[in-house]
Parts: C-alpha cells; structure tokens; sequence
C-alpha cells in the first residue's frame, strides 16, 4: 500500500484538531453525482459513498476491515442461527423522528423487495423485533458472514417513507432508473442533509444539526458536490484552487499533483476487479466455451495496466484479489495470440464475427480508454466490434436491460469477501432470489453455483476457502467472463484537507469524520 500522505501523521492532525476545529465547508469533485437518493436503487459505489454520507449502517467496516458499531452498539450470538443486536438510542432522522427497531424492520423488508440487494439478504430467515432497541438476525443455516452483510443495512425513516406521495404513490415505492419519492426526498440518520441537488450539476449537502455521533472528529458544515466527468479538468479545479477535494485521480495525472506543493495525493491499493461479460443470449457464438477462451486469451491484461493505467493498477486472471479467501494463486493473465487465433478456427469462427460493446465513459478509471484497447484486442482474431461509451447515469439503465452483446462491470466485494463476487456476477440469474443480477452475460454454471452456496453455510475459514479458490477455477478454465485488472484508488485534496484518515479501500469516504484545517 502506497501513501503520499503518511496515516499516523494524519491521524495526529486530526486528534490535535478535535476540540478546536472551526467550522468548514468542503468544495468536492468526482467523475459523476449520485444517480438516485433512494439508497436501495441501485448497488453501486455512488450509492454507497451517498449512504456513508447520508444515513448510517448497523455495522461498518474500519481502516483494518474490522468492524465499528454505529447504529448497533453492540452485537452477540444467540445460537448458530441468530445475532442479535442492541440499538442505539437517542438517534434522530434528519426529519425529527427517533429511531427505533421498526425502521430497522422497515429497511430489512425494503432490502429483501431491491433486485440489486436481495441477493444479500438471502441467507436470512427473518428479522426479529425483540424491543424497540433490539434486534434478531436469524439466518436460515449457519451464515459466516452476518455482519459482513449488516455493513449494508443503512436504516431508513420507516414514518417518513409510509404513505403516498403527491402523485398518488407510495413513498416507499422502489423504482430503478425512475422518478419516485425515494429517488428524490431523503431522511437519514447520517452527518449530512441534501439541502439541494440538481441531477448532473451539483448536490448540496449540510451538517445534520441533531446528528447522533458527538464523538465525531469532522468539521466540514456545508460539502458542495460538483460533478466533472473529465478527468485533466477535474484535476486542473483542484490546482487551481476551484475545488478541495477530488476523486479519482488518473494514473497520468499523479505526478503533476505530487510535484505540486499546495496539494496531497493519496493511494491505496484497490480490490475492484474490472471486467467483460459476454452475454450468451446476444451472441450464439459466447455459448462456445473455446470463443470464450479465445477472447480471454487475446486479451492483454498486462500491457493495459502498462500503457493505460500507467501501472497503477494489478492485472488480474480471477475475480478475488490477494488476501481474500477465494484468491487462488495458480491463476495468471493468458495473453496469447496464437492460442486465441487457433481457439477461434477450432470452433469455427476463424474469420470472426460482429459484436456491440458498451462500457462507460465516467465510471472507472479510465474505462473508455480500456473499452477501446480492448476492442483493438479482439480484432486481432477478427471480431469486430460496434463499441459505445456512455455516462454512468445512463449506462446502468443500458446495463440492466442487457443491451449489448459485451458489457463493462466493475465490482468491488463490500463485505470483503470472494462469494460476494460470484453471487452478483457469474451466479445463473435470478429475479426472485437476486442472485446474478450484475450478470450482464447470462452466464450460468449450476456446480459453481452449488458450490457457492455451500461456501455460504460454510463457517471454516479453511474449508470456505478451498471451495471458492475452486470456484474460481472452474470460471477461469470455462472463461465466464473476462477479468482486466484491480483498480488502484486515488484521492487528491489541498493542503488542509485532511482526506487521509477519510479515505478506504471500500472507496467510502466516511467524511463526517472529516476535518479541515483552515
């Protein structure tokens, strides 16, 4: 792991700051704005990075991967089958409510209707009420991963979102890619209130006045959001003063920033594997495992983190990075053109086929870039390739009805561990559970689904991870999908703005604890 700014250092700045920290208001840039208010739309690192901002989870994970209480002070298991959990009390919704366990009943229900997040809420049963300030979790077999999984339980106002709104809905209404009370209105338990938002231009946060966490080193009052989808202009604001904060940073930009002493870069190594999906539906020719491998073998992984991440990146040939459980070490990228040609005429596809190709344009670091290296790739084996780059906006709409034939998908595992990957990726889709729903490629391989839900009820570490190192296995050697690399993390902010204690791995700022040294 590669810092700029050192952690100690930062973490002395901002105790020093505690107590006579003077209110701020923090000028931010990322590539884009949040898609939605509703944080159960869509599964996604804006809306994360949103939820951290606006509401709070149960449980969330600290610099260390462990975990913090936030909401649930406290947790202990009951049986095999159930944790329990004893809530905070004297928390407030940004609308005045109090916060009790039916708005943690409220939101688990909500969870379990969310095509993008049911998937992890399946291995639950129920959730319990006990009292107003404790909880049950009660897992349908025994579940190693239940407070991994809580990290994702941000409760919603259950009275602010009952009823229905002017047009007649009801305000708990779930709609994905749409216009709904949830999408717009907001009331969380969080440091920060949207006090004003235009989707594409701006969002205006302000500091919760009532907000739970004293303890809270942050200072920053007021954060304006500005989106600035390219990147050399998003770093040219920064260096000129025009914004404090901005992310991410690209690869070529980290030099000017470093040589520039009025502002920090910070790095961190990242675990967002970015890949391709082939969707067999759309392609007769993706339902041939050796197509499939040909595709896999054609591509370059190591000259893309080379010439266009500029090395700041770790080629990939499986979806679980190093340190996680299911990483299997006897995988390596298999570039080889010659093996990818011979592939494609032993399937007979020697002279090729026309392909579309969608990616975005403002998502991942440098994702329009890779989109068309890797469309060069695959013409060397002749397929040819329709290529469109979009907004991330409108990309996960096209995303979500599978509207080419080759898709980006960048996935980072939120509970930090392998299965989350198979379960939203390469899992054979399915509405009613939400298993595959990142699935782009209709991928489906019944054993390595079996085996995945046996990692599930599986609570030896060792034994959990012999199963998912086979996974992988098993999708490399069938080439569900195409990995490229894991993403490298950067942030950037001028001298004051201590980001460094902020920042993670997940790529959350938890910027309520944020502090500006004016």
């Amino acid at each position: 792991m590669n810092k700029t700014v050192s952690l100690l250092a930062g973490a002395m700045m901002s105790l020093g700051l505690m107590a006579g920290a003077n209110a701020a208001t923090l000028k931010m840039a990322y590539d884009a704005d949040p898609v939605s208010l509703d944080p159960h739309e869509q599964l996604s690192g804006g809306t994360m990075q949103l939820a951290h901002m606006t509401f709070d989870p149960l449980v969330r994970w600290d610099r260390n991967l462990g975990f913090e209480p936030r909401l649930a002070e406290k947790w202990e298991r009951i049986d095999d089958l159930t944790m329990r959990f004893h809530l905070r009390k004297g928390v407030k919704f940004h609308s005045g409510n109090d916060f009790t366990a039916k708005d943690v009943l409220f939101t688990f229900n909500r969870l379990r209707t969310s095509p993008d997040f049911k998937g992890i809420f399946a291995p639950f049963a129920e959730l319990k009420v006990i009292d107003d300030y404790t909880i049950d979790l009660v897992t349908n077999k025994p579940f190693p991963l239940v407070l991994n999984n809580v990290t994702y339980l941000f409760p919603m106002d259950s009275a602010f979102y009952t009823g229905n709104d002017a047009n007649g809905e009801p305000k708990d209404k779930l709609v994905k890619h749409g216009n709904s009370f949830a999408s717009r209105q907001l009331s969380g338990t969080g440091p920060y209130v949207v006090s004003e938002r235009q989707q594409g231009v701006r969002v205006d946060f302000t500091r919760f006045d009532n907000y739970w966490d004293t303890n809270s080193p942050g200072n920053v009052d007021e954060i304006v959001l500005t989106p600035i989808k390219e990147a050399p202009t998003r770093v040219a604001a920064l260096l000129s003063g025009d914004v404090d904060f901005i992310a991410p940073v690209p690869p070529t930009d980290h030099k000017r920033i470093v040589s520039n002493d009025k502002v920090d870069l910070v790095t961190m190594g990242g675990t967002r594997i970015i890949t391709f999906q082939m969707n067999q539906e759309r392609v007769e020719a993706f339902k041939d495992a050796r197509v499939r491998q040909a595709v896999a073998y054609a591509i370059n992984q190591e000259g893309i983190v080379k010439k266009i991440m500029r090395g700041f990146a770790t080629p990939a040939a499986q979806m679980s990075p190093e340190g996680y459980l299911g990483y299997n070490e006897a995988l390596k990228p298999r570039y080889d053109l010659k093996k990818a040609k011979q592939l494609m005429e032993e399937a007979g596809y020697a002279d090729g086929f026309t392909i579309t190709m969608m990616a975005p344009n403002n998502r991942y670091v440098n994702d329009e870039k890779i989109a068309q290296a890797v469309a060069s790739m695959l013409a060397k084996i002749n397929i040819t390739v329709d290529l469109k780059t979009m907004p991330k906006a409108q990309y996960w709409g096209e995303f979500d009805e599978r509207a080419a034939d080759m898709m980006m998908i960048g996935w980072h595992a939120d509970t930090e561990d392998s299965n989350n990957f198979f379960e939203f990726l390469t899992a054979c889709p399915d509405t009613d559970s939400g298993l595959g729903q990142y699935n782009s490629g209709n991928y489906c391989n019944p054993e390595a689904d079996k085996m995945m839900h046996e990692a599930n009820s599986e609570t030896d570490p060792a034994k959990r991870a012999a199963i998912m190192q086979k996974i992988e296995q098993m999708l490399y050697d069938d080439a569900a999908y195409i990995p490229l690399h894991w993403q490298n993390l950067a942030w950037a902010a001028r001298k004051g703005v201590n980001v460094e204690p902020v920042v993670n791995v997940m790529n959350f700022p938890y910027l309520g604890d944020l502090v500006i040294e004016e």
